[in-house]
């Protein structure tokens, strides 16, 4: 990883645990930490083995932003508006969004400071768990800027247009409980972090296969508007699982009533 930005640590269950390590910035985002989290979405996405994601912050903050001094250096900002080959998304955005590539459920843990572009990389996620007093901003008119790294992708997912907009032009701190309620984060929890683990080691016990598929279903469904397309994916995704290894082996532990034990296999 860029300069040891993220760690990356995977347990016997298939859940990876992925830490933002900057601490001592408050995990600001350099290009390093933005190089670092493109090659962990990478890694975790291509590992089949992987049944969940944590994600979170080492330290006080889930993360601060942009390191403004650090990107400021060397065109370091305009650097990450380029899109490479066979992505839609340039490099800032690619770090919120490529949540979304990777097959199993992401779920961020917030505490501390999460402000503009961290905000932007948490709405990426599948879940968010936050503490009451965590600190939430989408910040980017602090600096002059608009939010650019997939927020038209994410936000619309959570809050209406009003409260997007409120937010984005006043780029007002709000707390995990008032988060909450506008619906940003999923839940407000004294420990996210290990809330999240124990979310992720539930959703590991579940078949892989089927909760790959649910994820597609509702991320490639949600906002659209083809109600064909949308209920042909439901029939799809199903005829697909019923009669699998997997599925047969839910059914066989619910009906002997013992722990499944389920294949990451394709």
């Amino acid at each position: 990883m860029g300069e040891h930005r993220i760690t990356i640590d995977i347990d016997d269950m298939g859940v990876a645990i992925v830490t933002l390590d900057r601490a001592e910035k408050h995990n600001a985002l350099d290009r390093a930490m933005f190089d670092a989290l493109l090659d962990a979405t990478e890694q975790v996405a291509g590992n089949r083995r992987v049944r969940a994601v944590v994600l979170h912050g080492a330290g006080k903050s889930f993360c601060s932003g942009l390191d403004v001094s650090g990107l400021g250096q060397g065109g370091g900002a305009q650097s990450l508006m380029n899109r490479e080959p066979g992505h839609l998304a340039n490099d800032a955005q690619r770090v919120s969004v490529d949540w979304g590539r990777v097959a199993a459920p992401v779920i961020a843990a917030i505490t501390g400071n999460c402000f503009g572009g961290g905000l932007q990389i948490a709405l990426g996620a599948d879940i968010r768990y936050a503490t009451p007093d965590s600190r939430i901003s989408i910040m980017e008119v602090k600096w002059g800027l608009v939010p650019d790294m997939g927020i038209t992708q994410t936000l619309p997912r959570l809050v209406g247009v009003d409260v997007a907009k409120e937010l984005t032009f006043t780029g007002r701190i709000v707390t995990g409980v008032e988060a909450a309620e506008l619906g940003l984060v999923t839940r407000v929890v004294e420990d996210p972090l290990e809330q999240a683990l124990a979310l992720a080691h539930e959703i590991a016990g579940k078949s892989p296969h089927a909760v790959r598929a649910a994820k597609r279903l509702y991320d490639q469904t949600w906002q659209s508007d083809d109600a064909a397309a949308s209920l042909r994916l439901e029939s799809e995704l199903q005829v697909g699982l019923m009669g699998s290894p997997n599925q047969m082996e839910a059914v066989l532990a619910g009906m002997a009533k013992r722990e499944p034990r389920f294949d990451d296999a394709d």
